[in-house]
């Protein structure tokens, strides 16, 4: 591999979790991306309560978010080779925690609040 393009990124990303489920993991993201992004808009605030919510589900977002790429890869932390392995295993715990931070808000804003109560 001589140079790293959108379409190896994709190609790897689908020969580690499969073609069925990356691409079920990338339209759920979408679906929440946008159901956060019409809360955003609905509310037009953020709620410091629903943030401070948010905020606490993001450690448990990065422990699954690496447990889950550790079993998808068939890996375990004894196969950590190099400083390369340890910021992609980082990455991967941020990603996590903040997908985790928006998951939690979004449910919260959607699902928790009660209609026409809006908790600042």
């Amino acid at each position: 591999m001589k140079e790293l393009t959108f379409g190896t990124l994709i190609a790897v990303f689908e020969e580690i979790f499969g073609a069925g489920l990356f691409w079920s993991m990338v339209v759920v993201a979408a679906v929440i991306t946008l159901a956060y992004l019409y809360v955003l808009i609905r509310d037009r605030a953020v709620s410091w309560h629903k943030f401070l919510r948010a905020q606490l589900s993001m450690p448990f977002g990065a422990v699954i978010a690496v447990v889950f790429v550790q079993k998808m890869t068939h890996s375990s932390f004894s196969d950590i080779g190099g400083p390369i392995d340890l910021i992609i295993l980082l990455g991967i715990a941020a990603m996590g925690a903040v997908g985790a931070a928006i998951l939690v808000y979004t449910f919260d804003a959607l699902f928790l609040q009660k209609p026409g109560k809006r908790v600042d």
